[in-house]
């Protein structure tokens, strides 16, 4: 089969892999008909995630068709249209029990980083019983591409760490399509205001059309000081990192209000400065978190009724051959204006 390839630092290819066999029996093979890239991989080819080594096949996120299932599997069978979870949970470990999937003793973000990704024409699932979810029948498939990783990592590791709430006032500072994703499902919350902060003006726009109150150009005009304008020099109550630079992160630090809370959602490849100096008196709070998809069944539930449209995320498709266009594409969003790339597969 054809699989995209990790081979280190800055080095990739589309080579032949032989198709997956089944390792457990949890296991399932699925035939890949959609993936897409995330800016994850663009921080593993960065060499940001020591844990991918070389030789690795990229990708997390995507839907297609159960092949085959390992013994123990018995919520799918071959046939079954099937969204794959970027995060592999056993349902067991403590951590799962907790809902914290993405600690998974055995699980956890594997796909395109410990194991092999979803990058290529078949993937191996593990835990395939609590890792996959059936597709609604008439359900647009590229739109729940966008359900596999960005959307559940918006919400959970932004909105909801961030405690977003009706009335409040909320900065997402990166406009890609993590930072996107938080800014529509913030809106499930009603927030007063929503402040997207970004150097790109082509995703600011995209983000006005999305719901954003204000778009502010750090290229134009000082984010922290237009921020504090627009919340009449108090601060957001909710500051939402989704670009995982040390600049972000530290404008995040100087737009929080009093009591507010800075909820990190990016991939920080080295190290970014606390200026607890600043800080240490001002009752916020800081968040991490790596998605754990617990809300994937609920926004299943909200694209099925048209609530949110994750289809607007995406700009550009592409065919599993053409994945060095793809990637060239992705990662030159600036040039191309690409948000989220779809991957045809079959």
């Amino acid at each position: 089969m054809k699989a995209l390839v990790y081979h280190g630092p800055g080095k990739k290819s589309l080579d032949e892999r032989p198709i997956p066999q089944l390792a457990a029996p949890t296991d399932a093979i699925v035939k890949m008909t959609r993936t897409t890239i995330c800016g994850t991989d663009l921080h593993i080819l960065k060499g940001d995630v020591p844990t991918c080594e070389p030789g690795r096949i990229l990708g997390h996120e995507g839907v297609g068709i159960v092949q085959q299932v390992g013994s123990a599997v018995s919520s799918f069978k071959p046939g079954d249209r099937v969204l794959i979870s970027c995060i592999s949970s056993c349902g067991k470990c403590d951590y799962c029990r907790r809902g914290m999937y993405s600690h998974c003793t055995t699980g956890g973000w594997i796909l395109g980083n410990k194991i092999d990704g979803t990058q290529a024409e078949y993937v191996r699932i593990p835990h395939a019983e609590t890792s996959l979810y059936p597709i609604p029948a008439g359900a647009d498939e590229e739109a729940l591409v966008m359900l596999s990783d960005i959307l559940p990592t918006g919400f959970e590791c932004g909105v909801l760490n961030g405690k977003v709430q009706p009335g409040s006032t909320v900065a997402i500072v990166g406009a890609g399509p993590i930072g996107l994703a938080a800014l529509l499902t913030a809106q499930f919350y009603s927030p007063a205001q929503i402040v997207m902060i970004d150097r790109d003006p082509n995703r600011l726009e995209v983000a006005r059309r999305f719901g954003a109150t204000a778009c502010i150009d750090i290229g134009r005009a000082d984010p922290a000081a237009e921020v504090m304008k627009l919340t009449e020099q108090t601060g957001v109550d909710c500051a939402i990192e989704a670009v995982g630079i040390p600049a972000t992160f530290e404008l995040c630090e100087a737009i929080v209000a009093p009591g507010g809370v800075i909820a990190n959602v990016g991939v920080h490849g080295v190290k970014a400065d606390l200026h607890l100096e600043k800080l240490w008196d001002r009752n916020i709070a800081i968040t991490t978190r790596l998605v754990d998809t617990v809300s994937t069944p609920m926004l299943l539930k909200t694209v099925r009724s048209g609530r949110i449209d994750p289809a607007k995320l995406i700009t550009h498709r592409f065919r599993l051959e053409d994945m060095a266009s793809a990637y060239d594409t992705f990662g030159r969003a600036a040039e191309t204006r690409a948000l989220k790339v779809i991957i045809e597969v079959t």
